[in-house]
């Protein structure tokens, strides 16, 4: 009770979101249920780069990061996290990396403002786990 309680004060969990849009269900749908395993798989036959997942200690405010160089990539996850927000994290950078592939440089330069990214990332993040999250398989 008490490590829930400091995980609880450490990290500002989000709520749900009261909708989640058709694109990013459909889009989610192929990633519903898999192990890590199977994760990696399926990441790196969409990426064609060798994939990692690593869980390391990070700061509160950083749940996780991805770093792509040439054909390797690794999605690095707060370590910290509850296992719900762990998945959560690790969907979020698995978006960016499948979607945002230019960077941040290149996002810097368009009309849209990252915020708009971030977003686009948590909603799929939303609609791969929340089937997890209903069949109470994420404690």
């Amino acid at each position: 009770m008490l490590a829930e309680k400091l995980i609880e004060d450490e990290f500002d969990f989000p709520p749900p979101p009261q909708y989640i849009a058709d694109w990013a269900i459909n889009e989610a749908r192929q990633w519903f249920g898999l192990d890590e395993f199977d994760i990696l798989v399926q990441a790196e036959s969409k990426t064609g780069k060798i994939v990692d997942i690593e869980y390391v200690q990070l700061s509160a405010n950083i749940w996780g990061l991805h770093v792509a160089k040439g054909k390797r990539a690794v999605i690095y996850v707060n370590r910290s996290l509850p296992l719900v927000w762990k998945r959560f994290a690790l969907f979020h950078e698995l978006y960016h990396l499948l979607s945002h592939k230019k960077g941040r440089s290149f996002w810097s330069r368009t009309a849209t403002p990252m915020n708009s990214f971030e977003h686009q990332a948590d909603m799929f993040a939303w609609a791969v786990i929340w089937p997890e999250i209903l069949e109470g398989t994420l404690e």
